[in-house]
């Protein structure tokens, strides 16, 4: 495998690294709140508006949290403020994504869009991590659906645990 350039290093270092850390964090951090109001409240718009809350909300966390971690003088990251925007805008993204199937009004067809969705945002973390992080694509693979499969698992589990029946 072929060195990087400090070039390509950079922009990795600066903006993927960002980003792939935003659109992991929001994929799989709303997983849980959103599949649980929707077991939970049977309303496809109720687990929307969960989903929207805890993407802008996890959004402005992350955004705030990656531009105060460090100024990026001495680790060569980049600017707080892009960073942070980087990571913000890809954390609301990851979770809204799967988050825009419960506008649907049928809960059933809701579910079964926002699984798909959920199956091809963790493939396509994963084939970031491997493209641009050169991490091995099965364990990448198996990291990525493993991790967000446990979570996505626990917000079915509590959904199904407090619903009425």
């Amino acid at each position: 495998m072929s060195q990087a350039s400090p070039h390509d290093q950079t922009f990795v270092l600066q903006k993927i690294q960002p980003a792939l850390l935003g659109l992991m964090d929001g994929s799989v951090s709303t997983l849980a709140p959103i599949f649980a109001a929707a077991g939970l409240t049977g309303r496809p718009i109720d687990a929307f508006f969960v989903g929207l809350a805890a993407s802008v909300g996890a959004g402005i966390s992350m955004g705030l949290a990656e531009a105060l971690s460090d100024d990026g003088v001495v680790s060569g990251r980049g600017t707080p403020l892009a960073r942070g925007a980087i990571t913000g805008v890809a954390t609301i993204l990851g979770g809204m994504l799967h988050t825009l199937p419960f506008l649907l009004p049928d809960l059933r067809v809701a579910l079964s869009l926002a699984y798909a969705v959920v199956l091809v945002e963790l493939l396509v973390i994963a084939y970031i991590r491997w493209h641009y992080m050169r991490s091995p694509l099965a364990q990448t693979v198996v990291q990525v659906i493993v991790g967000g499969g446990v979570v996505f698992g626990v917000g079915v589990w509590l959904g199904t645990l407090g619903a009425r029946p």
